[in-house]
This record gives structure tokens, C-alpha cells and sequence, in this order.
């Protein structure tokens, strides 16, 4: 019961701080003039409550703590009058002890951010992706090691589809036990995106191509196959450089609205490797002017 109470009061506490920050206006099909004559910022109870479409008595007691956590609905329209934004929207849900609603479609760009923090390491290669696997911006280093992504569409950047449609042709080598991790581990973070965004067109069209192109995909997908990409090696054969043994690691990098948007996939070689030389031949290669 304690329990309760002090989470009833998180939340009473939450809605007045974003109700007293929150710049006055005229609700919808409400009296006009209600912002102008005031003395104290921020909305009144009773603007709230005509924004949010209910009564000043229960945003009221909502902010003393005195009422069961609202409703789903009531929740999405608190969070619209308060003009909260996506990750605050969440952390609302979650004082109500509800989950916060899902985004239907996969996050987009703009990727600026993500890029300025690739940017600053110029000694590792780091490639951006999306929720599906698509490589959405890269460093030069990248490029360099991997082979120029520029020139190919979006599909062809996609790493299942260049995997179970193209059969790879990359420059990256498994082991046998490593393409069955890389395949379930692919194949499960696929299902993964499709549950978190089940309107997302993009993805709904590429697990429908991908299980015509590829039995191999089909069967993993029918099996429900689970896993996650974690941190592993890869040898990638540079038509150059030679053979190169690199760590993967894969980080989550949050998108434009603050949720998890894209992965980080950064390449790395042992301290005092082979790779290690190979990686700084290829770096003074391109700054070379």
C-alpha cells in the first residue's frame, strides 16, 4: 500500500511540474482569452483538464495522489495537452505503472548526431544501422575497410538481404559456428523490429522478399529462431591490406526522439596486432591527399 501511494505522488508530482512549465492556450472549442490576465505561469487545473478532455477534479486529484493511475487514453491525453516529449511521454507511462506505447514505424534520420560521434574516430571503423540492419552512414575508415556503400541502394546496404538473398559477397569470412550465430542472431533481431513496429511497410517488404529469396531465411523465421547481435570477431579479406582479425561490438545508439533508433557497429583489432598495422596503412591511405 506504501508502495502505492509513493508512486501515486511521483506521478501527482511529474504532471504538476509539467502543467506549471507548460505555456498557456486556449483549449479546443474552449473560450478564448483564457491565456492573457494571468499572474502565474504555466497552465491552471483547470486548462489541463479542458485540453485533456476531463474534469478539473481529477487532474485535481490525480496531483494530490488521491486516484488509482489513469487510463491509457487518459494518459496519451495528458501527454498531448502537456506537449511532453517522446522520452518524457514514456517516463508518464511508467509513473502510471503502464507501458508506454510503442512507435508503429521504424525511427528515420536525420543521423547527424550518430555521425559527428563516428566522426571523432577516425582510427575505428563505425558503421550505422537501423532497426532492420540497413547501414544508414559510415566514417571513411569504414568505407575503406568494407568497400564504399555510396553507390549501392538501400536494399543491397542491408545486411540480411546481403546475407540470405545475396549470399554475402562481402568482405567479411565466418567460421561455420559463427554463421549460425551471425544467421539466428540476424534473423532474431528482425523479429524483434517487426514486434516493436508492426506498421512499419519497410520491414513488413523485407522479410516477405527475404523469405522468397531465401530457404535458408524461411526456415529460421518459421523456426522462430532468437538471438542478438553481441560481441564477436570478424576477418575481413581486404583486396589490400590482407586478412584482418577485428572485434565487433555492437552498441545501441538512441534516435532523434531520445528511444533506441540505430546501432553502433564498431571494428577494432588487438593492441599490437597485424590488424592494427593494416588499420593505420588504410587510414594514412585516404588522408593522404
Amino acid at each position: 500500500m506504501e508502495t502505492e501511494r509513493t508512486e501515486r505522488r511521483a506521478l501527482g508530482s511529474a504532471l504538476r511540474h509539467w502543467r506549471d512549465r507548460t505555456a498557456p492556450r486556449d483549449p479546443p472549442h474552449g473560450r478564448a482569452g483564457t491565456a492573457r490576465g494571468r499572474r502565474a505561469p504555466g497552465l491552471r487545473r483547470e486548462e489541463l483538464a479542458a485540453l485533456a478532455g476531463v474534469s478539473v477534479d481529477y487532474v485535481t486529484r490525480l496531483e494530490q495522489g488521491r486516484t488509482a493511475a489513469p487510463s491509457v487514453a487518459v494518459l496519451a491525453a495528458l501527454a498531448r495537452a502537456l506537449g511532453l516529449s517522446p522520452v518524457e511521454h514514456d517516463h508518464l507511462f511508467r509513473l502510471a505503472r503502464q507501458a508506454p506505447p510503442a512507435p508503429q514505424r521504424m525511427p528515420g534520420g536525420p543521423w547527424g548526431e550518430v555521425r559527428r560521434l563516428i566522426d571523432r574516430l577516425p582510427d575505428t571503423p563505425a558503421g550505422v544501422y537501423d532497426p532492420a540492419w540497413t547501414l544508414v552512414t559510415w566514417n571513411p575508415l569504414f568505407a575503406a575497410l568494407m568497400g564504399d556503400p555510396a553507390p549501392l541502394p538501400d536494399r543491397e546496404r542491408n545486411v540480411p538481404w546481403q546475407h540470405f538473398a545475396l549470399g554475402g559477397g562481402g568482405r567479411v569470412r565466418h567460421t561455420p559456428e559463427q554463421t549460425a550465430r551471425f544467421e539466428e542472431a540476424v534473423v532474431g533481431d528482425l523479429r524483434t523490429a517487426t514486434g516493436r513496429y508492426p506498421a512499419d511497410p519497410r520491414l513488413d517488404a523485407l522479410v516477405a522478399d527475404l523469405r522468397a529469396a531465401s530457404g535458408r531465411f524461411a526456415a529460421l523465421w518459421d523456426g522462430h529462431a532468437v538471438g542478438t547481435h553481441a560481441r564477436d570477431t570478424k576477418t575481413v579479406r581486404h583486396p589490400h591490406a590482407g586478412t584482418l582479425a577485428l572485434d565487433c561490438d555492437v552498441l545501441a545508439a538512441p534516435g532523434a526522439d531520445g528511444r533506441q533508433g540505430a546501432r553502433v557497429v564498431l571494428l577494432t583489432p588487438q593492441p599490437g596486432s597485424p590488424a592494427e598495422a593494416a588499420l593505420r596503412a588504410l587510414a594514412r591511405g585516404f588522408r593522404t591527399p
